[in-house]
């Protein structure tokens, strides 16, 4: 749900892109294989992995380095689709970015205030499990999908 993160893994290859425009988009690169291998793997179970990206515009350039390399894991198996801030306004949602399992065990990710990541929770507490769920599904209702989005 931000609109940056300063992830020190990722600062050369936004630096780069920031540079000349140019994103990784090779799967099997180092930065990309070990996610897409993981996606991969849990789509073929039959597994539906979304993500929803919620974003303020005009976007920063960290949003369109973002959407530069999600055609990465679009191509493993995720749907993605993004959220514009402004139509967020009626959706309660979590204070965190948070990843929901099986409808049942959140994680949320915690950042800095400059962006890098720190500690993630972990939850089965149901009822922060429905509260997370019936927030994405509202954002995946109102949300536009990555292959028409346009930053």
């Amino acid at each position: 749900m931000r609109d940056s993160y300063g992830v020190s893994g990722e600062a050369a290859a936004f630096a780069a892109w920031r540079a000349d425009g140019t994103r990784d988009t090779d799967p099997e690169s180092p930065h990309w294989s070990s996610w897409v291998a993981l996606i991969r793997e849990i789509t073929s179970r039959g597994v539906i992995v979304r993500r929803a990206r919620i974003v303020s515009e005009p976007v920063t350039d960290y949003i369109r380095f973002e959407h530069a390399g999600t055609s990465v894991v679009i191509a493993a198996g995720e749907s993605v689709r993004w959220l514009p801030r402004r139509r967020a306004s009626g959706v309660a949602l979590p204070g965190n970015d948070f990843w929901l399992v099986d409808g049942r065990a959140v994680r949320f990710n915690h950042f800095t205030g400059d962006g890098e990541a720190t500690e993630p929770e972990y939850t089965e507490d149901p009822a922060v499990a429905k509260l997370c769920s019936d927030a994405f599904e509202v954002v995946w209702s109102l949300a536009v999908p990555h292959e028409t989005y346009n930053v």
